[in-house]
């Protein structure tokens, strides 16, 4: 009878306690997940605390472990099957794509949700080959936190090749402006002034640095700036 009740605590407990974690997770947000959906990691650590517990103390019984084991296997599978049949239930328990790039200009409403910075979203680039924003037509975070990254037709290499057209070096770009504040550093390592930077942003109708998001220059000296308050169009929803 002791062990029915051990048994019964044990489901009772991931029954309750998995909504909580769920809740926390989707909290802290898709950065801290890593590059797995959200309940899919919920289920991995679940399972690693469980199974750490029962092989470093040898005072706790096997049969409830087994009996926890088995249970969060099984709900693993019930919410699989109710994420392929309600669209409602799985946007609950995961994180949708958001866009955060679009025609090369970063969208700080959409990296202000998600908590992403434009040094995020630079380095997550940079992992891609992508060195230059403005080659970028769109850029998505996905469930998970990976980036995944649309290059604008002009940007697609092997449409050089296949035109016979000798291959244009690849960009190379260096953030000038990040969220207002101007890195004098790298301007003064290309050989620019702030003067200079401020004359292209005057061009731009942009009257001081201040209202700038992100700024990056290539060696050309050619500038590419997002505003603070730069948008896109309307855009359909992306769905995982």
């Amino acid at each position: 009878m002791e062990s029915l009740q051990d048994i019964g605590t044990v489901l009772g407990r991931i029954i309750t306690i998995m909504p909580l974690l769920l809740i926390i997770a989707l909290f802290m947000g898709r950065r801290a997940i890593g590059e797995m959906p959200v309940f899919d990691f919920l289920i991995v650590i679940t399972l690693g605390s469980v199974t750490g517990a029962d092989i470093a103390d040898p005072d706790i019984s096997h049969l409830p472990t087994a009996v926890a084991i088995a249970g969060i296997g099984v709900l693993q599978r019930i919410t699989s099957t109710l994420k392929l049949r309600n669209r409602y239930f799985s946007r609950l328990i995961t994180f949708e794509p958001v866009v955060v790039v679009k025609n090369g200009l970063f969208l700080k409403n959409n990296m202000k949700q998600i908590r992403y910075s434009v040094d995020n979203i630079l380095h997550m680039m940079r992992e891609q080959g992508i060195f230059d924003p403005g080659e970028v037509d769109t850029a998505v975070i996905e469930g998970n936190g990976a980036l995944s990254v649309l290059k604008k037709d002009s940007k697609l290499s092997p449409s050089l090749e296949d035109l016979s057209l000798p291959k244009v070096s690849p960009s190379l770009s260096y953030p000038v402006i990040v969220e207002g504040q101007v890195y004098t550093n790298v301007l003064d390592r290309t050989g620019f002034t702030e003067e200079w930077l401020q004359d292209q942003l005057t061009v731009l109708g942009i009257p001081s640095p201040e209202q700038v998001f992100f700024a990056c220059m290539n060696h050309k000296g050619e500038l590419h700036v997002s505003r603070h308050t730069e948008g896109p169009e309307e855009m359909p929803g992306l769905f995982h």
